[in-house]
């Protein structure tokens, strides 16, 4: 039971008791309890996706060649949650995304699969950090450079 529930945290972020309770619901489906959990997380990020987003972090990210670079505005509603490091990571991983797959826009960038799993869109890993963190998050300006 404890390795379902660190596998299920590792890929939903979501909190142990969450995860217990789901996995309780399923009998101990792991896909099922999955499914249970995305669904639970795109109902909490609904409820903030109305409040304002007005802090946030910059960050860059440069290919180790040195030929490719992007650069990615992740919006939060509070400074505290901005300067946090599971923020700032998932910052770091959408500009590596940017980077790596040149989305043409925001709505392009949340609907592509996801580079580092691409189980999950880019979306879908921005609503497991809003349910983990517990603000409203969303990617503001992107821009990706190239030789």
């Amino acid at each position: 039971m404890l390795d379902k529930i660190k596998n299920l945290r590792e890929k939903t972020g979501a909190g142990m008791v969450e995860i217990k309770k789901a996995l309780e619901e399923t009998g101990g489906d792991e896909a099922k309890t999955l499914e249970i959990l995305r669904a639970h997380g795109q109902e909490k990020a609904q409820k903030k996706s109305d409040r304002v987003a007005g802090e946030g972090f910059i960050v860059s990210y440069v290919h180790p060649n040195g030929k490719v670079g992007s650069m990615v505005k992740l919006m939060c509603e509070t400074d505290f949650v901005a300067m946090n490091d599971d923020f700032k990571n998932l910052a770091r991983d959408i500009a590596m995304h940017v980077a790596a797959m040149n989305p043409e826009d925001a709505v392009a960038l949340l609907a592509q699969p996801f580079v580092k799993n691409p189980e999950i869109t880019v979306g879908e890993l921005i609503i497991q950090n809003i349910s983990k963190i517990g603000e409203n998050i969303q990617v503001g300006e992107f821009s990706r450079m190239e030789i």
